[in-house]
C-alpha cells in the first residue's frame, strides 16, 4: 500500500519558515502542500509567489500549489517561474477546466482538480483524463484545522471506480489524524495532505512515522 505524505505548510510556525520546511523535508514528507488563498473564491488570504519564490531553494521537495483563487489561468505561469511542479485548481472556479489543465502540463507541471465537499464528483467529468491528480477535499477550504468530513470517504471510493486513468491519483486535505489516516488510505487516497496533524506534534519525524504507521496498521 503505498502513499504520499504531503504537509501543509499553512500550519506551520511561519516566523520559523526555514526551519520547518527543513524539518519536515528530514522528517520524511514526500511533498510540501502550498494553500493559495485569494480572500475572494474563499474567505481568507494566505500568501503567494514572493514567499513560493524563496521556499523554492530551501527544498529538493516538489511544491505542490492548490489554489484556491478566482482567474487561476492569468497566474499558472507566474506560479511556474516561481518554482512550483504541481498546480491544482477548482473545478467550482474555472470555467475552461480542460484548457487550464492542458495550460499546466504544457508548462511542464503536474495538473490536478481540487473539488469542494458539496460540489457532486459529475463536474469532474470530462476532465479527468487531463488530470494527473484529483484534490478531494474533506473539509470546507478556506481555514485550517477543521474536522474531517466522514462522507469524504466514500467520495475518494467513488471516484477510485470512476478513474480509468489508473495513473490518476486522488489526493485528500483536511482534518487527517492518526485517528483517521487508516480509513483514507483504505478508500483509496495515495497523497495525503496533513496538516496540523504533523506541526501539532513536537517530533516532525517521530510524527510522520506514527502517520505511517497507524495507515498500514492491521485492522
Amino acid at each position: 500500500m503505498s502513499f504520499q505524505i504531503a504537509p501543509s505548510l499553512l500550519a506551520c510556525d511561519f516566523s520559523r519558515l526555514g526551519e520547518e520546511i527543513r524539518a519536515v523535508e528530514k522528517a520524511g514528507a514526500d511533498v510540501l502542500h502550498l494553500d493559495i488563498m485569494d480572500g475572494h473564491f474563499v474567505p481568507n488570504i494566505t500568501f503567494g509567489m514572493p514567499i513560493i519564490e524563496k521556499i523554492r531553494p530551501l527544498t529538493k521537495l516538489p511544491l505542490d500549489a492548490h489554489l484556491m483563487i478566482t482567474d487561476a489561468d492569468k497566474y499558472i505561469e507566474a506560479f511556474k517561474d516561481v518554482g512550483c511542479d504541481w498546480i491544482s485548481v477548482h473545478v467550482e472556479a474555472c470555467p475552461h477546466l480542460n484548457r487550464t489543465l492542458n495550460q499546466i502540463r504544457k508548462l511542464g507541471m503536474k495538473a490536478g482538480i481540487a473539488i469542494n465537499p458539496g460540489t457532486s464528483l459529475a463536474m469532474l467529468e470530462g476532465a479527468l483524463s487531463e488530470a494527473d491528480y484529483v484534490l478531494i477535499m474533506s473539509v470546507n477550504p478556506g481555514f485550517g484545522g477543521q474536522g474531517f468530513i466522514d462522507q469524504s470517504l466514500d467520495r475518494v471510493r467513488q471516484l477510485k471506480r470512476q478513474l480509468t486513468e489508473k495513473t490518476t491519483k486522488i489526493q485528500i486535505d483536511g482534518g487527517i489524524k492518526e485517528s483517521n489516516i487508516r480509513r483514507v488510505v483504505d478508500a483509496g487516497a495515495d497523497i495525503l495532505v496533513i496538516g496540523t496533524g504533523l506541526f501539532a506534534a513536537p517530533d516532525y519525524q517521530a510524527q510522520i512515522k506514527k502517520l505511517r504507521a497507524a495507515a498500514l496498521a492491521v485492522a
